[in-house]
């Protein structure tokens, strides 16, 4: 190859690499929301996540362990986003909403994370209804009030998703007595992640996932089931 010859083609790989180097720039990141992500399973995902470049956005009812638990990823070098949010309101969920449309105008993934186990959850015939009601207005409510909320955003994006996380206790083949409000909840939620699936087939996949039994502050030191 002559020295005219040489030139053209380091400016073709230039250009090439140029060219890439925009493309790669134009590639967004994609925008994850975690609810009740302060600590435990919730925590782990957004690390995990965050790590590989997602924007992830934290939430949790506490600003404080929210700003805390940001803060703590910060340290890791870790950049996470922090959003109040309660999942048994509509107020709280409301105000997500318009500052993810504000601020992205687009969801790629909601993980619904956040859930509660009672301290005084019991077996089905002395489980008190007011526990029953609110281990069911956050761990199976909750994420259904989300999912019809953020539908409309998570359709703005390409590849949207919903993740319900779920547990075996919610399983019917693995069904008992104990923490009667809690098994509850997830089958629930179980029956929610199905109708969703089936109503957003072809433009919204829709799953729950059980982590299995893990030692956080809510799965405690020994294993429930």
């Amino acid at each position: 190859m002559d020295g005219k010859g040489h030139r053209q083609g380091l400016q073709k790989v230039k250009s090439n690499q140029s060219s890439s180097s925009k493309l790669a720039g134009r590639v967004r990141a994609p925008i994850v929301l975690v609810t009740g992500a302060n600590r435990g399973i919730g925590f782990e995902i957004c690390r995990q996540l965050a790590a590989r470049g997602a924007e992830v956005i934290l939430t949790a009812r506490s600003k404080d362990a929210g700003n805390t638990a940001a803060s703590k990823l910060a340290a890791q070098k870790v950049i996470v986003h922090f959003h109040p949010l309660d999942v048994s309101s509509r107020k709280s969920i409301a105000e997500l909403r318009d500052f993810l449309k504000r601020t992205y105008g687009r969801l790629d993934v909601l993980i619904n994370n956040a859930g509660v186990i009672a301290k005084n959850d019991s077996r089905a015939l002395n489980v008190d209804m007011d526990t029953v009601r609110v281990t069911l207005e956050v761990n199976a409510f909750g994420p259904f009030h989300l999912a019809q909320a953020l539908v409309p955003l998570l359709q703005a994006s390409k590849h949207p998703r919903i993740v319900n996380v779920s547990s075996g206790m919610g399983a019917f083949l693995e069904m008992e007595s104990d923490y009667a409000a809690y098994r509850l909840s997830k089958t629930a939620l179980n029956a929610i992640t199905v109708m969703l699936a089936s109503e957003l087939r072809g433009r919204i996949a829709v799953n729950a996932a059980c982590p299995g039994w893990v030692k956080t502050d809510m799965g405690g030191r020994e294993r429930r089931a």
